[in-house]
């Protein structure tokens, strides 16, 4: 028996649950570097983990801080301009990640995305996998 590490979480779990991050982390890489190779052909992979480490993380933070600020003084519509900020965020990482304007980066974020989803189609549709329902609704 193994005994738990942090609440109900055994030491296995936790690696199992870092292992997958990581793995996650490198497949959400490969669309992003094939599309951002096509734009910009200086482009590398490390460019691309770059871009997709630290995309997630200020795309959450300006998320939540945005709307944490907004809703206190417009409301409900607070959380639709903090969706719009905190995009605007995540495109501005691929401008400084992959070294191009804010044009590029737009267009490099929106691919990724299409592919992104498009490839979560695929590995559901054949290995029974599926990215979750609030990113992506089941049809």
């Amino acid at each position: 028996m193994l005994l738990p590490v942090i609440g109900e979480f055994t030491l296995a779990s936790v690696l199992a649950f870092a292992i997958g991050l990581v793995v996650i982390w490198i497949i959400v890489t490969i669309p992003v570097y094939i599309i951002a190779k096509f734009f910009m052909p200086k482009a590398s992979l490390r460019d691309a983990l770059v871009a997709t480490i630290f995309g997630p993380l200020v795309y959450v933070i300006t998320l939540f801080a945005a709307d944490y600020l907004l809703a206190a003084v417009i409301g409900v519509f607070g959380y639709i301009l903090a969706l719009a900020f905190a995009f605007v965020a995540w495109v501005w990482i691929f401008k400084i990640s992959f070294r191009t304007g804010w044009l590029r980066g737009l267009v490099i974020a929106l691919l990724a995305i299409v592919v992104f989803a498009f490839l979560s189609y695929v590995f559901g549709f054949f290995l029974g996998l599926m990215v979750p329902t609030p990113f992506f609704p089941v049809f």
